[in-house]
């Protein structure tokens, strides 16, 4: 698997760790940034952005993230923290 393929494929992971914190029961202002967060993971997975693009888009993402509050929710947590785990590889470039 070559670089670019595992990074398409971390991106596509992210969004879908988000997209699986919609139905959640979460509290509203947390739900808030997870929208915003998903929307643009959507973009970047979605979209045929090139790799600078794409980097920018799951900074914005990370940022996101971070800025949430904990969901109290287990499962969003776990999503979460995936979802962040994988912005940091994207944005370092790591295999």
């Amino acid at each position: 698997m070559d670089r670019d393929t595992t990074q398409r494929e971390r991106v596509t992971e992210i969004h879908r760790h988000l997209e699986s914190t919609a139905e959640l029961p979460i509290d509203h202002r947390t739900n808030r940034w997870l929208g915003e967060a998903e929307a643009v993971a959507a973009d970047a997975a979605l979209s045929d952005l090139d790799e600078q693009t794409t980097k920018k888009r799951i900074q914005q993402v990370k940022h996101l993230l971070e800025e949430a509050d904990d969901a109290g929710h287990e499962e969003a947590d776990a999503h979460l923290e995936a979802a962040l785990s994988l912005c940091r590889q994207v944005l370092e470039g790591t295999e």
